[in-house]
């Protein structure tokens, strides 16, 4: 017995020093993400087929959390999610103000415009950071800009010039605008025209679809009688809420091509899409959540990525420290969509190629081939720095 307690001793002996050393040792340095959801109000023409899954958004930061994980056991470092998911007539800002109080420095949003902006005057000064990662209201990136907030989702702007890219090149230059009773919808539109004007294209039709969502029990007559018209290439909807683009597609009175919020729609992300590695991307995605990546995982993935890669290539997990990454030259982002992407140093907007595809099929991604910019391609998408209202262009050289 004695000379196997002697044995034991001498094999554990040279363990203790590197056991007592690795309590002494502080924890990995955490960075703290906090993800804000605020659910919308369900419309009343909803189905199961249109009504979004309960985890849309927190799944995609789920998911970059893992990935973040994964280069932080290599450079000692911890990521920490917390998730609040609110109800439509919640305020925002007093669970804002107690994921704060937790700890998160990084915080990323889905909540309406108006309450995003008031999150964002509440931050001022403070040492947090803003990620946008629901609204596309093109305001948010123009004269109400706001220099703590970093947009994820693509603006309204970058959503319908990737389309109008794709529309010219296939010399579709002849639009039929539907507009819904929306003010989403009006702002949809408003893109549209800018677009048709900055690519040479013309809107030779505009109408406002007024039915409501009864229509779909008249749709095969109604639609027909009002897409009738001055000639056109394709009929373009702008319908956010869905309440009929859906509708439109086979029972125009011309057989024409269907595109914008419905049909052939742009969005941040869509579930066909296979090339630069986005196929292994959708397959880890599909085995965490159990079903396919839609465009609000991919903005919340992006952002809580985006903060992972700054920790990581900095080494540090200081605020200061990584905002500066982000916000700097050195910053690029593999998203999976063929080229880095990189924020935008006049309104903080990530750049990024726009999919274009209808619900079962990926069909181009812009820009467009051809459309050229001094900079890069990619900021053919969207307000130029050149055209912009937010004050933070004035600070960066052009």
């Amino acid at each position: 017995m004695r000379c196997w307690l002697e044995l034991m001793v001498a094999l554990i002996a040279p363990v203790l020093p590197a056991l007592a050393l690795a309590q002494d040792r502080p924890p990995p340095d955490t960075v703290e993400i906090a993800v804000l959801k605020q659910r919308e109000e369900e419309p009343a023409w909803t189905t199961n087929l249109t009504r979004p899954p309960d985890d849309e958004g927190l799944a995609g930061a789920r998911l970059a959390l893992r990935d973040n994980e994964t280069t932080g056991r290599i450079t000692k470092q911890a990521f920490k999610l917390a998730e609040e998911i609110l109800a439509p007539d919640d305020d925002p800002v007093p669970v804002f103000e107690r994921l704060a109080a937790g700890g998160s420095r990084f915080l990323v949003l889905d909540v309406p415009a108006e309450a995003l902006l008031r999150i964002a005057d509440a931050a001022k000064g403070r040492d947090l950071l803003l990620f946008n990662a629901g609204s596309s209201d093109d305001r948010l990136r123009g004269p109400d800009c706001r220099d703590n907030l970093l947009h994820v989702a693509p603006s309204r702007a970058m959503l319908t010039d990737a389309l109008a890219q794709y529309l010219v090149a296939k010399r579709w230059r002849r639009w039929f605008l539907i507009t819904g009773r929306a003010e989403r919808d009006r702002l949809y539109a408003e893109a549209l025209r800018r677009a048709a004007r900055k690519f040479g294209a013309r809107i030779v039709a505009e109408k406002t679809w007024e039915f409501g969502p009864d229509a779909r029990r008249t749709a095969q007559a109604e639609v027909a009688v009002f897409t009738q018209g001055a000639e056109h290439d394709v009929v373009i909807v702008a319908d956010e809420p869905g309440e009929f683009g859906d509708l439109i597609s086979y029972r125009t009175w011309e057989p024409r091509p269907v595109a914008g919020t419905q049909g052939l729609a742009p969005s941040a992300w869509h579930a066909a899409q296979e090339q630069w590695g986005a196929a292994q991307f959708q397959n880890r995605f599909q085995r965490l959540a159990g079903r396919p990546m839609r465009a609000l995982d991919y903005a919340m993935w992006a952002a809580v990525r985006a903060v992972g890669e700054a920790a990581t290539r900095t080494r540090s997990t200081d605020l200061t420290a990584i905002r500066a990454y982000l916000r700097g030259p050195a910053f690029e982002l593999a998203a999976f969509k063929g080229v880095p992407l990189t924020f935008r140093d006049w309104d903080w907007q990530l750049r990024q190629p726009i999919p274009l595809a209808h619900p079962a099929s990926f069909v181009s991604m812009s820009p467009q081939a051809g459309f050229l910019h001094e900079r890069t391609p990619l900021d053919t998408l969207g307000t130029d720095k050149a055209e912009s209202a937010c004050s933070l262009a004035a600070r960066s050289p052009a």
